[in-house]
């Protein structure tokens, strides 16, 4: 049977995102010269697609179908971020010289978006197949049996950290592999070992990129009086950066916070996002919405995302096949991460990453992948070895 709660509360989400695409494009429709509908238009037909494409993947037997799809996801898109860096303009679209988009009509796909699906799929599968429910092997065994993974990850890591120049989803890939493994059963040893090998990496990847490097100092400019607070003055003083400039967008991103307050400006009078904060209705849009719904509004919005997100773990607990379970719950971790990440960023917590927000930033390829991961959660909690609970 279909969980409804899941597909009723995506699709609550879903139409917040097309009533905020319309808000808050105010600024950008009359800036580039498109109707007041252009944005919202577009982001009701992603969003009607997505919720089409759920309810669709629900209805398809999981025996016969699930495994091909996702498998057939994983593949394609692999496939397409590995050779898209090297396909001809007309066909990629490139923003600072990182390929990140294909043209297709009406519409431009980041592959990526549907990789993260296709990837957590086939782990899902390829856990169930190779791993036993709890780990008795010592690390360096563990170690060996995730070679392949870390290699497929690694592959990943080049297309998309340094060809499309997109760190953040780098993180949000390799948190969603590490936690997957402890939901297979691995031993926290190896969790621990690999959150540091990553954080390695993040370190080398940022200390290669000068463009980088001054993010993370405007991000520090912004968020060190905070943070210097709370440490010894001998401390704070060495590591307080007194020439570095805070960030345009993160001092406005915390202004839009501040001026929306408990209840918030009203829908439509949001005044930050004239201009002052751009891209407010992708990666900034719950600045935006902080605005014009305040504290309330947005704590609605994210009560709305915590129901998801459990949502998607009853499902994995209720169901006896491994494939279900893991994949529930890397789903789960692909939304999780992808909004506190973004959450953090837009409040100095984090550097911005340039992450969209799960089901709500303006955007059709993250609607419809994460339509195809919420539809494949659908279609799989039917399989035969879920357990017959509704609650």
């Amino acid at each position: 049977m279909i969980d409804k709660r899941l597909f009723f509360i995506a699709t609550a989400i879903i139409v917040v995102s097309m009533l905020a695409s319309y808000s808050m494009t105010t600024y950008t429709t009359l800036f580039f010269g498109y109707s007041q509908f252009h944005f919202f238009i577009r982001q009701t037909l992603f969003g009607i697609a997505a919720i089409l494409i759920m309810w669709t993947l629900a209805q398809f037997d999981p025996e016969k179908h699930a495994v091909p799809f996702g498998l057939g996801l994983f593949f394609l898109f692999f496939i397409l971020m590995l050779t898209m860096h090297f396909l001809p303009s007309s066909i990629v679209t490139a923003v600072g010289g990182a390929k990140r988009w294909i043209k297709l009509p009406f519409i431009s796909i980041a592959p990526v978006e549907f990789f993260k699906v296709g990837f957590v799929f086939f782990l899902a599968w390829s856990f169930s197949r190779k791993f036993q429910q709890t780990s008795t092997h010592p690390l360096w065994s563990e170690l060996k049996l995730i070679v392949p993974y870390l290699v497929i990850f690694l592959i990943a890591v080049i297309s998309i950290a340094i060809f499309q120049n997109d760190i953040g989803q780098v993180m949000v890939l390799g948190l969603t592999l590490s936690f997957m493994l402890v939901f297979a059963g691995r031993s926290l040893k190896l969790f621990f070992m690999l959150i540091s090998l990553a954080a390695v990496l993040f370190v080398l990847f940022v200390s290669i990129s000068e463009h980088r490097i001054a993010r993370i100092k405007m991000w520090w400019a912004s968020a060190q009086n905070y943070i210097l607070s709370y440490l010894p003055g001998w401390v704070a003083q060495e590591l307080k950066l007194d020439d570095a400039k805070e960030s345009y967008q993160i001092v406005n991103s915390l202004n839009a916070i501040h001026h929306g307050g408990i209840l918030g400006q009203g829908i439509g009078n949001g005044a930050l996002k004239l201009g002052f904060l751009s891209e407010v209705h992708t990666d900034f849009i719950l600045a935006g919405l902080s605005e014009e719904l305040g504290f309330i509004g947005v704590g609605l919005l994210m009560f709305l995302y915590i129901l998801l997100i459990h949502r998607l773990f009853k499902i994995a607990h209720r169901n006896k096949d491994t494939i279900t379970y893991l994949f529930s719950v890397g789903v789960a971790m692909l939304i999780g991460f992808s909004l506190l990440i973004n959450s953090y960023g837009i409040s100095s917590i984090l550097p911005i990453k340039g992450l969209a927000v799960p089901m709500l930033s303006y955007g059709g390829s993250s609607m419809l992948a994460n339509g195809m991961a919420l539809g494949m959660v659908l279609m799989l909690s039917k399989r035969k070895d879920a357990i017959c609970e509704s609650s």
